[in-house]
């Protein structure tokens, strides 16, 4: 039968084993089965593919565009309208922000344990546009705001939103950020499920799939920062979130006329608990010497279709099969003895804890570019000409209408390629996409930091307005380097976790966004509390950015950048180095090489312990 004919049921679980195996063989190594919207196996000539996941584009460039265009031009409203100061505006923000990317990971254990993927954005994609009204509606009614005032030449008189204003205002922005959170990653993570991996011409149409989803992304963005925000500026803040909540309408009925052409993976049941299970087998089992043979460990004879990794040996006692006298026969509680695949798929967990953190200085990176250099936007020149003027929030916009011409070139050209060069189906690594993201962001606050400096300079001495203009290096550096580093990342997490965590992996991902952003929101306490004396405030203290040392705080962000990017040097061999591999460049003949060889058949020695 033809490869791409057969029925999605029909591929083989790798590993079989015990009964008692089957569950985590099937989820951790195996293909898991597809279904359709009624429950019944996919067919790969219906459902899946190209067609299915372009619904699932249509939701992500409506949801990104909706969401966009209130997280980026938020500072302004809560300064203008809810009458906060610079720096605690600029921490609701990124708090908001941050909170999204951290709720990612419910929506991703919701997906995978209990709800699937497409039932997750449905439900909270309606919680998400419930959001979106009620800040249209807070924005609209004069009775919900503090009393009009100008924050910048009058700011101290400024009545500040509190009780029952602030109460609906902070509603409104976190169910916005309850329905993004778990929606990203479900939509990432179902349009790839579209793909069946185990077909060689699927998995290089994966490989497309997210550099579309992030083309998707920067339309999404590009409209936000343009169109939503000129009528924000020009209609009012109440129309331009009305507008966010009818593009996020038309996204979520994208999402719904794609049902019928969707394969789905149905939930596996809780994803902690296996994991949870290695942990405590291995406590319990931690005196026990690695046996001789390797039938003494549980599911050691499959071939699960993974490489063994010998990172974390601690853990594989957890698969050790303890015989006592002649009760050999007798089974183990699975808090005991574990599966060698429920192994590997906590060693995962652990390895890519460190590719992940090394990407939340990046985040902290993204964060100023939708806060401080907004603001620094605001206080030069925005006309484009006599009439017609550029609000600084659709500064952002920059890099996007660059990347909307880079990604497809990017994907037609460089990485076929590239892959000529190096036989890998992303044409480069995922870890070297995100290695040359991580060195791109460090000249994105190098030139925000000499920008500024001369713009404060121009200000204070020659009374003189920069054009806005001169801030674009930092937006278009910082465009590129999240082309490579965030694509990178989440198609490295979605093609390292096992079957059945596609969606929380992904999630993890975003959850480098809610640190990174968190991570700012104390950067700037932090500065502000150590370079502010009894005479003069911090870097950040005043609203003025005149009388700040923005500048100062963009150096200390490219240093730590530069620090952070050799950190992840070090990391990105570490994670693609296994002893057992022999050959570390084996498979892609690079730095950041990670190798897929099998482990565990009948003939191997299992060498850990």
């Amino acid at each position: 039968m033809d490869e791409v004919g057969r029925k999605e049921s029909e591929y083989p679980i790798k590993g079989g084993g015990d009964n008692e195996d089957s569950r985590s063989m099937s989820v951790a190594c195996g293909m898991i089965n597809t279904v359709d919207w009624r429950g019944r196996p996919s067919n790969p000539n219906k459902h899946g593919g190209t067609r299915a996941s372009a619904f699932v584009l249509g939701l992500q460039a409506c949801e990104i565009m909706a969401i966009a265009a209130v997280g980026n031009n938020l500072i302004t409203y809560v300064i203008n309208e809810m009458h906060f100061s610079l720096s605690k505006s600029a921490n609701v923000v990124t708090n908001f922000v941050g909170t999204i990317f951290l709720l990612a990971l419910l929506g991703g254990y919701l997906s995978d344990s209990y709800l699937g993927s497409f039932w997750t954005i449905l439900i909270f994609g309606f919680v998400e546009l419930s959001g979106f009204i009620l800040l249209s509606v807070q924005a609209h009614l004069p009775q919900l705001k503090p009393p009009p005032c100008n924050m910048f030449i009058d700011g101290e008189h400024c009545t500040e939103a509190e009780g029952f204003k602030a109460l609906i205002f902070f509603l409104a922005i976190y169910l916005v950020a309850l329905g993004s959170g778990c929606v990203k990653p479900n939509m990432i993570a179902h349009g790839a499920d579209q793909f069946n991996q185990e077909n060689p011409k699927q998995l290089k149409k994966l490989s497309t799939y997210f550099n579309a989803a992030y083309f998707a992304f920067s339309v999404g963005e590009l409209v936000a920062l343009t169109i939503l925000v000129w009528v924000q500026t020009h209609s009012g803040m109440d129309a331009g979130f009305g507008v966010s909540a009818a593009v996020m309408a038309m996204g979520l009925i994208s999402l719904i006329c794609g049902t019928l052409y969707y394969r789905n993976k149905p939930p596996q049941g809780s994803i902690f608990i296996p994991v949870a299970q290695v942990f405590v087998a291995a406590i319990l089992k931690r005196k026990q010497a690695c046996p001789s043979n390797p039938q003494m460990l549980r599911g050691s004879q499959n071939n699960v279709g993974r490489q063994h990794a010998n990172k974390f040996r601690f853990l594989d006692k957890a698969s050790i099969r303890v015989q006592e006298g002649s009760n050999s026969n007798t089974k183990e509680s699975p808090w005991r003895l574990c599966s060698v695949a429920q192994v590997e798929q906590a060693k995962i967990l652990l390895s890519v804890i460190p590719i992940f953190a090394c990407t939340i200085v990046f985040n902290t990176i993204l964060a100023q570019l939708q806060t401080f250099s907004v603001q620094q936007g605001s206080t030069m020149d925005t006309h484009l000409t006599k009439s017609f003027h550029v609000p600084p929030a659709s500064l952002q916009s920059i890099p996007y209408i660059l990347l909307i011409v880079v990604v497809p070139l990017y994907d037609s050209f460089f990485v076929p390629f590239a892959r000529k060069i190096t036989g890998h189906e992303s044409g480069i690594s995922p870890l070297q996409r995100i290695g040359f993201g991580l060195f791109l962001a460090t000249f994105s606050m190098v030139s925000a930091a000499l920008v500024e400096k001369k713009r404060r300079d121009a200000a204070v001495n020659l009374n003189k307005t920069l054009s806005i203009f001169w801030i674009t290096p930092q937006f278009l550096i910082f465009g590129l380097s999240e082309m490579f580093t965030a694509v990178g990342l989440i198609e490295f997490f979605y093609k390292q976790s096992l079957k059945g965590m596609q969606t929380f992996f992904t999630a993890i991902t975003y959850c480098s966004y809610s640190f990174g952003f968190y991570l700012s929101s104390l950067l700037v306490s932090m500065v502000n509390k150590i370079t502010s004396s009894s005479l003069t405030g911090g870097w950040l203290h005043d609203n003025n950015l005149n009388k700040d040392k923005l500048d100062l705080f963009y150096w200390l962000l490219a240093a730590l950048s530069f620090l952070n990017f050799l950190n992840y040097l070090f990391w990105s061999r570490w994670y693609s180095y296994n002893p057992s591999q022999g050959d570390t460049n084996a498979n892609e003949n690079n730095l950041f090489a990670h190798s897929s060889n099998n482990y565990g058949d009948d003939n191997t020695p299992y060498q850990s312990c």
